[in-house]
């Protein structure tokens, strides 16, 4: 009996120790997400379904911070004048937009998105200046009426050398592979030169093509959870790898990630997670999230106060990557830079040379393809393998029908030849401190104007920051417009700039910039009563606490 009794209670207690163990190892995961909903995405998935929809109408519109009756007649009247010019100068270009939406879902999303839901239906009625374009020069771009904008939009990143030089590298790129044509599946000569300026480039062993940098991401996952055996990727909270459900947790996924832990980035909690746990298959670094740690892509749709933050830190970013990579390193997980968005903007060799950090697995998009849709992965040799020599069955799979298209290979060949002339060269000469240098100058303007706008800068990639609490920032986009500043649906959230702006061109646009915001100030949006971001989001708590207990005016029908 009495042995019975010691193994009982040593049972027991060796269940008890494993739930301890079990729970410190958890409460450290908990403790390494950020403290936010960016960090914890299934509590954010639930939030998101609580928020009702309503909007205002015209009176509210106008006065929903409560400012006084003068503001309320500037701001009709700046918002007027703001649509007479809209009218006038994008006819032919809202038109089309109109006749396509309904048949464009993509459209449909951008229209809506814009700016904050309360606002977006009067906004897309008497704001709208369409989505069409038919031309682009130098750094400009123009549209169906003719109006000729600077580029803030670089095509999401692609445009990093000007749309000139991507139109050369297309056409060259045509030419070279032209009596190939679409063949597909066998090899043009060109993809032999590609792979060898590639693994020069990356620093890296092998190279793979895929047809998106989201598939070159996912490849990369895929072959870390192969070869570790693991399950969990790491991704941080905030950053963005593409659609696909397992580095998108949370709102705008409809499944429910598994497999995924989110965390905070330059965190020593993380690091402890990544130390002890042993079902960690990779960690996936986005380097743009340097300019706005920890916090999603900012929008203009999410612009509901001044609470957006961004400032770049080189230092101590590259740091961070340091500390990671030695973690990574003393535990064998893969380190992945995604740099889609980044590479050949910060530095020639990318994020890996620009911060002196070197990953086992990079993927590549966006620029790289020469104007055309590529994904490039790039990898160890041991972590490129697609099987085993000893498993001939256990392989991980991974072609698709349009990896390595003869005219893609074609501009990307055209891409890296150009990359490696002198004149390109000489654009990464002193480029973060002539990137730098006109942010201070814009800043210093803003500032002397007496203007409550910012901007935070990672090279040529840069973000709109507001000084003063107000529900009104994301006007400021259409100011903007008006000036001949053509900015992507995000509005404010991301300038991205190509490097071949000159002073002048530079000039051109602060002049518009500083116009922009001067007449925002004059018009009101920024006058409302003096308040806090936070006592901002309460009062919104409060109008979304109203429509859900029915206490909110019905939602109006839509434009």
């Amino acid at each position: 009996m009495m042995i019975t009794a010691i193994g009982t209670y040593a049972a027991g207690a060796g269940a008890l120790a494993a739930l301890v163990v079990k729970g410190r190892t958890r409460l450290a995961l908990s403790r390494a997400k950020h403290p936010s909903l960016t960090g914890h995405v299934r509590m954010a998935r639930r939030v998101a379904s609580l928020i009702p929809f309503y909007d205002f109408d015209e009176d509210r519109f106008f006065n929903s911070d409560g400012a006084t009756p003068d503001v309320v007649a500037r701001r009709r009247d700046g918002f007027q004048r703001l649509a007479d010019t809209y009218r006038t100068r994008f006819p032919r270009t809202v038109a089309l937009g109109d006749e396509t939406r309904d048949g464009l879902s993509d459209l449909q999303f951008t229209s809506a998105y814009r700016v904050p839901f309360q606002y977006s239906r009067l906004v897309r009625r008497h704001l709208a200046s369409g989505v069409f374009l038919v031309s682009s020069a130098g750094v400009t771009v123009t549209d169906l009426d003719g109006n000729v904008l600077y580029d803030l939009t670089g095509s999401y990143g692609v445009n990093l050398l000007g749309y000139d030089f991507y139109k050369e590298c297309i056409d060259e790129g045509a030419a070279r592979v032209r009596d190939l044509g679409p063949v597909l599946g066998a090899y043009h000569p060109v993809v032999a030169e590609n792979v060898a300026r590639l693994r020069r480039l990356s620093g890296q062993d092998e190279v793979s093509f895929h047809m998106s940098g989201t598939e070159a991401v996912m490849q990369a996952v895929r072959l870390a959870r192969y070869h570790t055996g693991r399950s969990h990727l790491v991704r941080f909270a905030g950053a963005y790898h593409g659609w696909w459900g397992d580095v998108q947790p949370g709102i705008g996924n409809p499944a429910t990630e598994r497999e995924t832990y989110t965390l905070s980035e330059m965190s020593e909690r993380t690091l402890h997670v990544l130390r002890t746990r042993r079902n960690i298959a990779c960690v996936l670094v986005n380097p743009l999230q340097a300019l706005h740690p920890n916090a999603p892509a900012p929008a203009d749709s999410s612009l509901v106060d001044s609470g957006r933050r961004g400032g770049f830190d080189r230092a101590a970013y590259a740091e961070w990557l340091r500390q990671l990579r030695a973690v990574c390193t003393e535990r064998g997980i893969p380190l992945i830079f995604d740099e889609v968005f980044v590479g050949f903007r910060l530095a020639e060799g990318g994020a890996q040379d620009y911060f002196g950090v070197k990953a086992d697995l990079v993927t590549y998009g966006k620029t790289l393809g020469g104007g055309l849709p590529i994904g490039v992965l790039c990898g160890r040799h041991d972590l490129m393998r697609r099987f085993r020599d000893d498993r001939p069955a256990d392989v991980c799979f991974a072609r698709g029908t349009f990896n390595s298209h003869p005219y893609v290979m074609g501009t990307l060949d055209a891409f890296l030849r150009r990359l490696a002339t002198p004149e390109v060269q000489a654009l990464y000469d002193g480029l973060d401190g002539r990137w730098n240098m006109r942010a201070e100058e814009l800043n210093r303007r803003l500032d002397e104007a007496g203007l409550p706008v910012r901007v935070a800068n990672l090279s040529t990639i840069w973000t709109v920051l507001y000084t003063r609490p107000s529900r009104y920032n994301w006007m400021l986009q259409y100011y903007l417009k008006a000036e001949g500043l053509a900015l992507s649906w995000v509005g404010t959230g991301r300038l991205i700039f190509s490097l071949n702006y000159t002073d002048a061109d530079f000039a051109a646009v602060a002049d518009r910039f500083v116009a922009a915001a001067r007449a925002m100030e004059r018009d009101g949006w920024w006058s409302g009563p003096a308040t806090t971001d936070k006592m901002i989001r309460r009062q919104i708590l409060k109008e979304m606490l109203r429509r859900r207990l029915g206490r909110e005016r019905a939602p109006a029908a839509s434009a």
